[in-house]
This record gives C-alpha cells, structure tokens and sequence, in this order.
C-alpha cells in the first residue's frame, strides 16, 4: 500500500517560512491519516478521503480557502478516476459545496460523470450536499487588494490499494481572478489521470498542463513500458518549449512513488507505514 499527496505550490499564498512550515506538518498529517484509512478502504475511498482533508484545510487552495474568481466569486473543479474501472467523474466551477471531490465521488453512480457550472452545483443540493461558503477572509482580502496568488493552487492525492488497485483524485480552488466560466486541468484527463498501471494527479496552471496532455502523457508512456522516471522525464521536457508550469506525483502499479515540478517547490507527502516523505 503507497499513498502520495500534494498541496500545490507555495507562491499559490505566503511564502513565509511559518506557512512553509504550517503546509509541510498539514501535508504529513493528513498522509498518515490516510494511510491509516487506506488499511480498511480501496484505493479510491482514499483518495477521496485524503483530498476532503485537504479540501478542509484552508492552508490549501481548495474548498475551505479557494480563491475568488473576477466576479468576487468561487468556483471549483475536482475529479476522481478508478484505475480498475476506468470511471472518472468530474465537476467543473461548482460552487458553495464544502467538499466537490466528493461530489465527484456521487457522480461515479451516474451516467453522466462530469458536469459543469449550475448543473453541477444543482445536482450536488439534490443529492444532499448543503450549500456551504468555503471563503474565508484572506481570500477576500486578497481579493479586494488585488495580491491573489499567481494560480498554482491545487491538491491532489494517488494511492496504490491491498489488492494493487490504483484510484487518483484532484481538487482546485482555481487560480484567482480568473474570467469566470474558465475550465482548468483539475476536472480533465490533463491533471488527473490513472488505470491499472499508473496514477497521476497534477498541480500548476492548468493551461500549461492541458496544452501538454500532462497526466494522460505520463499514464500512457508507463503503460507502454517507459519506467516512471523516464515518463516523467520525457513528458515534463515537453513543456519546456513554452515553459510549461507543473509539478506531478505518481504511483505505479509497482508501489514507485515518483513526483516532478518545473518550478519548484511543489508541496508533498509520501507514506507506505514505515517511509514518510514531506517537501516544500
């Protein structure tokens, strides 16, 4: 069993050393209790799980915390895919849902997997998940002062199950003062991405990754044969060319863990119960 998970980067808020340090124990947290969680539950539940937490942690750009687009409002994205499956569900610029991974997760149920804007939200409060205002007052400050983050704000989490199943979830607050109705990487296969022999979730802007086909790339290059490492390297050389803005954690069916950014520093936390593994 192997789980990984990311906090985006640190330009998305304070660069502080506090922040800094305040992210990297959050991170480690939340990849110990979802160690613990993934013990009982399959590589999906997991991933739901651990995002959620991430989701409710206003450290991270995501749910609690997310930033506010032009219009002074919140939109999210979040998606989820089951490796064994190969469902992905997804919802687009949702709006005040505490949790959208889980959302996400409701959709897995139903034949239409990704929705976008007031279908989302609606088929959220129809299924039970009450409406719920994730701002809080540093976004709106930094809203209103125009000092919001430079839109590489993102969480995400992989994990390789007991039975060797593979599930990859993602979730974004956005990047902040966006043009509302803008789609990023989070809910698409370019950010969020897996099946039986790799998992991949994304974090940058999210233009950048959908131009590359990032997670998608990587996926397919280890299900052909590349190694991990040599997939990463070769799909990450790709947004070099117009300097591309991402960094990546991954699982392969193998129990590798591997992450990658291009402009560091990514934030992350690895644990298989005896190795734990923080950065940022």
């Amino acid at each position: 069993m192997k789980i990984i998970i990311h906090g985006g980067f640190f330009s998305e808020s304070s660069t502080s050393q506090e922040t800094k340090v305040a992210k990297q124990n959050a991170l480690l947290r939340i990849v110990k209790d979802s160690y613990e969680y993934l013990k009982t539950h399959s590589a999906v539940e997991t991933v739901v799980y651990a995002v959620s937490l991430l989701e409710d942690d206003e450290l991270f750009n995501a749910g609690i915390g997310s930033q506010i687009q032009s219009d002074g409002k919140i939109r999210m994205s979040a998606s989820l895919m089951d490796g064994m499956s190969q469902k992905f569900s997804g919802v687009i610029n949702i709006e005040e849902v505490k949790n959208p991974i889980q959302v996400a997760l409701e959709l897995m149920k139903v034949d239409d997997r990704v929705l976008g804007g007031s279908g989302a939200t609606n088929f959220a409060r129809q299924h039970g998940f009450e409406q719920f205002s994730t701002e809080i007052p540093q976004r709106r400050a930094e809203y209103e002062a125009k000092l919001a983050a430079t839109g590489t704000g993102t969480v995400g989490c992989v994990a390789l199950d007991a039975d060797g199943n593979l599930a990859a979830a993602t979730s974004t607050g956005g990047k902040g003062f966006e043009i509302p109705g803008r789609i990023s990487d989070s809910a698409t296969v370019a950010g969020n991405y897996v099946n039986e022999f790799c998992g991949v979730s994304l974090t940058g802007v999210g233009e950048d990754i959908v131009s590359n086909a990032t997670a998608a790339k990587i996926v397919t290059r280890v299900t052909d044969g590349f190694s991990l490492d040599k997939a990463f390297e070769k799909t990450f050389a790709e947004l070099k060319p117009y300097d591309g803005f991402a960094g990546a954690i991954a699982i392969d069916k193998d129990g590798t863990i591997f992450h990658q950014d291009s402009h560091p520093s990514m934030v992350f936390a690895s644990y298989d119960g005896e190795k734990e593994e923080v950065f940022g």
